[in-house]
This record gives C-alpha cells, structure tokens and sequence, in this order.
C-alpha cells in the first residue's frame, strides 16, 4: 500500500507536534514540581502493563505461523511467566523461555 506524498507530509507534523505537546505536557508543565504520590505509584506499573502488550500477540498470532496459534509459543511463554516468578529475574526468564521455544521446535 502506498501512502499518497500529500497526506504524508500532512500527517507527519500533526504526529510531531502531538508527540512534543504529549512530552511537553509532563516536562514543560510539571517542570520541578513533585508528582503526585498517585501518580508516582502509577507509573510505576507503566512497563509492567506494556510489556503483555507488545509480547502477547507474537505469542498468540505469531507471523512465523500464518497467525495460527503455536504450541511452542506458547509453552515459551508459560516457563517464561513461571521462572519470572519463582526467580524474580528477568534475564533468567528470557533465557528460559527462548530455551524452551528451541527445545519445542526441535522436538
């Protein structure tokens, strides 16, 4: 598909200029304020709510698939999930996961 030149050069700077206005609303606003302990706590959980996000679908519709769901995906994910738990470590878990997607594939 091929994106016609004008709507691209519309487009691209109303998505600058929202970016700049969605940054500059926290760090020009804001500036040396505290934030608010609700706030704080919030953000905190920010990665922790992202990262299903953009993990969940390459497991469930995978492209290497056609996006059929995959057993060895998803049997990646669950060690995964478990040795995040029991260990507290993520790199443990990666490791885990890419050690049993492999595992499955060969099998």
């Amino acid at each position: 598909m091929k994106i016609d030149p004008t709507t691209f050069w519309i487009v691209l700077p109303a998505l600058a200029i929202g970016t700049y206005l969605i940054r500059l609303s926290f760090l020009g606003v804001l500036g040396n304020q505290p934030l608010p302990a609700g706030l704080r706590r919030a953000l905190r959980y920010t990665a922790v709510a992202i990262l299903p996000g953009l993990v969940a679908p390459a497991v469930l519709w995978p492209a290497a698939t056609g996006g059929a769901t995959d057993p060895a995906r998803l049997a990646a994910a669950c060690v995964t999930l478990v040795v995040g738990i029991i260990t507290r470590s993520v790199i443990g878990a990666i490791m885990a996961g890419g050690v049993t997607l492999y595992a499955v594939l060969w099998l």
